[in-house]
């Protein structure tokens, strides 16, 4: 069963994969036309990025960042 994730939440969007999984075409790359090393170098640094934040962080500013997350979550909304 595939992730319900991977379906497109557009109804155009799904309508065109189901034709194209109908037909054996392969969907379009999101990535086509860019450069590959870029998306590659863009991939690096999405993967590292949020680890290198966190050793940067001090305790008392992971502590101040989880109050104003814990907030956030459990506030009054209105």
């Amino acid at each position: 069963m595939p992730k319900r994730s991977s379906k497109p939440a557009d109804l155009n969007r799904r309508a065109a994969a189901i034709v194209a999984q109908a037909t054996d075409e392969k969907p379009d790359d999101p990535c086509e036309g860019k450069d590959p090393a870029a998306v590659e170098l863009g991939r690096k640094g999405g993967l590292k990025g949020g680890k290198a934040r966190a050793e940067k962080l001090t305790s008392g500013e992971r502590s101040e960042i989880a109050k104003r997350a814990a907030a956030a979550r459990w506030g009054a909304k209105g």
